[in-house]
């Protein structure tokens, strides 16, 4: 039995003559050498945080000066519990400077284990072997390098490494494709408690410690643990509209409540929509170092068929059946994609992979998705794991509307080709701006490439819809339409009569609140006009909508979606027409700091409906160089129409930088209020 010189550091009594560890210093600290030369000097931490495949930096002091000619010491580094780990490798290392102090450098290697160590140090004398005891100071994390060449998850461009791997601050894209909003998201990797919360995530897994240094296999774990389907994991999803058990998806602003939340309870965390999800996953992958960005896909198909149709049904007069359209799109869709080599996949197929913890569609029994290449995707090889088929059909459906007689028989009556994935946008790198990225999934619409890979797709399974219905000789014609909450209005649909002949059209107008999902809330307006049109002239149907008949049908993240379908008596042809009209149904708070003041934070929220709201709570995120604490005023007022509601924040900045603050309004009656202001600390 051995004990101490020294408490917590030595394990047996010193010898003189004999080479004895007295102190060990990690050179932890975010102004030494180590953090600032791994990226990783922005880590909320105490400990020690290093890359993988890159050299760092530890000083040992012994009672005498060490000798290298017969001294002999040892580093050693072990992860997990050392009774179900046994597994050795051998890191680079090297003597930089000696006296009574030995600097020494350790170089992991670029595919060791991501996760948290311990380090060990000992002498050889001639009773053996003396090691330090295990004490928390020299605890260390060692993640994935995107910086170094031999890492799978190396990124040679800079200004897109410094965004996805170093930037805290978000824009996530919602709407439509025609009409893009952007909500601001803090993603606070580096916050205080984050990275155990990601390790934490894989613990909760038991995810085998040997498959942790793989980003395919930590990324697709990661697509299941995000939600909590099948494995109690971070996130609850709700599309339902009653968050009385938990927060709604619109009223967060960033991943660290909710990462912090998870980890300290146990529980999954309610509650969740496809944004959010895609958010704290980016989180997670930024946080252990696998450069990541979240993407929103316009007009997502969500098929149910395994088919590159979205199916949607008419009875033999025209109108929807609802009971039979099962299929779904999305009118935006958000994802994540993460940067790495595919190993796995033939050369070529590497860099950009689709992950989703959004939970649709289960694979190979748990409900994730991906790592899917961007690059399969775009070239038709959707036979790549992992689920590339379904990514595929995301951004590639055609919409494809029957006619369905009262014996069951159904007959395409209009095919559209170009409705899902008309847009894919992500955060311009070092800009609070959007950027297409729609050419790296798919190639032009109509091209000789995009016919060939849709072709490619096919021979791997996947269904397309063949026939090509003549198209109508009366069109429908829905306008453009700017819709502000609260607001009655009207349009004008117009049908043509291309023929020489009149015609007759029963016509059936549907106007809908429909979720972001597409799944239909309520039906608010229903019309069935019968319209005669003289030949080659045109009539126009007017339509007017009263704020009552929505307002009280509102959801989140609502949208207003008018389908109007007809039948033509003199032909039997069926005509659609669609349209989600512009300007979302919420509101913007303005969130400004005052007077420039760097210690108070005012938020003012002016409600410009015509009737009045009920608010709860107002939220603001710990951000890393801004606010000392997460702030959460809770609170239960009415905000009468034309009104305004003023609350003061204090905070204490922690580290000189420029950054967003983001506030939300958690209004049932209204979501989506929110706002953000850029705030700059000085050194």
């Amino acid at each position: 039995t051995f004990f101490p010189l020294h408490p917590a550091l030595l394990v047996s009594v010193p010898r003189p003559e004999y080479l004895d560890i007295f102190d060990v210093d990690m050179m932890r600290r975010p102004d030494e050498s180590n953090k600032m030369q791994h990226h990783t000097a922005f880590y909320s931490s105490d400990q020690l945080v290093v890359r993988r495949g890159q050299e760092f930096q530890v000083n040992i002091t012994f009672n005498r000066p060490y000798d290298p000619a017969r001294d002999k010491i040892a580093v050693e580094f072990v992860i997990g519990e050392l009774s179900r780990f046994n597994t050795i490798s051998v890191w680079g290392g090297s003597i930089i400077e000696f006296d009574k102090t030995v600097t020494m450098g350790i170089t992991p290697t670029a595919n060791c284990i991501v996760g948290k160590y311990h380090m060990y140090v000992a002498v050889s004398t001639p009773f053996g072997i003396r090691r330090t005891r295990k004490d928390h100071s020299r605890d260390l994390y060692i993640l994935f390098n995107p910086w170094v060449a031999d890492d799978a998850v190396f990124l040679d461009d800079e200004p897109e490494r410094e965004e996805c791997v170093m930037s805290e601050m978000g824009l996530i894209f919602h709407g439509s494709s025609d009409d893009v909003s952007e909500r601001n998201w803090n993603y606070g990797q580096f916050n205080y408690g984050i990275l155990d919360a990601c390790l934490y995530i894989m613990d909760r897994a038991e995810m085998p410690i040997t498959d942790r240094g793989d980003p395919i296999k930590i990324s697709r774990k990661a697509s299941a643990m995000l939600n909590s389907r099948d494995d109690e994991g971070v996130l609850v999803g709700s599309w339902s509209g009653d968050y009385t058990y938990g927060v709604a998806p619109t009223s967060w602003t960033g991943s660290t409540d909710i990462l912090l939340g998870y980890a300290s309870s146990k529980m999954p965390v309610c509650y969740a929509q496809c944004w959010v999800y895609a958010a704290v996953f980016n989180t997670f992958l930024r946080c252990l170092g696998i450069p990541s960005r979240v993407v929103t896909n316009f007009y997502s198909a969500h098929d149910n068929d395994g088919n590159l149709k979205t199916d949607i049904i008419l009875d033999d007069n025209g109108r929807i059946d609802r009971n039979l359209t099962r299929d779904s799109i999305w009118n935006y869709h958000c994802w994540n994609e993460c940067f790495m080599s595919r190993p796995d996949l033939p050369p070529g197929f590497g860099g950009w992979q689709v992950v989703d913890a959004t939970p649709q569609e289960t694979s190979d029994g748990m409900y994730r998705c991906g790592p899917a290449s961007v690059k399969a995707i775009k070239h038709g090889q959707i036979c790549f794991p992992f689920d590339a088929a379904f990514v595929f059909a995301e951004v590639n459906s055609d919409v494809v509307f029957y006619s369905r007689s009262r014996d069951g028989t159904m007959e395409p009556v209009k095919v559209n080709r170009t409705h899902v994935g008309r847009m894919v946008l992500t955060k311009t790198p070092g800009e609070m701006t959007r950027r297409d990225i729609t050419d790296q999934y798919k190639f032009s619409e109509g091209s000789a490439e995009e016919r060939t890979v849709l072709e490619k797709a096919e021979e791997y399974g996947c269904k397309r819809e063949k026939s090509n219905p003549p198209p109508a000789d009366v069109d429908l014609v829905l306008p453009t339409l700017e819709v502000s909450v609260g607001d009655d209005f009207s349009f004008s649909l117009e049908l043509v009569n291309r023929s020489d002949q009149q015609r007759t059209v029963d016509a059936y107008i549907s106007g809908s609140v429909v979720f972001y999902t597409g799944v239909t809330s309520s039906e608010f307006l229903f019309m069935t006009p019968t319209v005669e049109i003289e030949p080659n002239k045109s009539v126009k149907e007017l339509v007017e909508v009263q704020s009552k008949s929505y307002m009280k049908q509102l959801v989140e993240q609502a949208n207003l979606h008018f389908i109007v379908t007809g039948k033509v008596k003199e032909t039997g042809q069926i005509v659609t027409a669609m349209k989600v009209p512009g300007g979302r149904l919420h509101s913007h708070g303005r969130t400004r700091d005052h007077a420039a003041q760097i210690q108070i934070l005012q938020v003012s929220w002016l409600c410009v409906a015509q009737f009045q709201l009920i608010w709860h709570h107002i939220r603001t995120p710990k951000i890393n160089n801004i606010l000392s604490n997460n702030s959460n005023f809770p609170g239960f007022s009415l905000i009468a129409g034309g009104s305004s509601l003023t609350w003061t924040e204090f905070f204490i900045p922690l580290r000189a930088g420029s950054t967003r603050v983001i506030a939300t309004l958690d209004c049932p009656s209204l979501r989506q209020v929110l706002g953000q202001a850029t705030i700059t600390i000085e050194p």
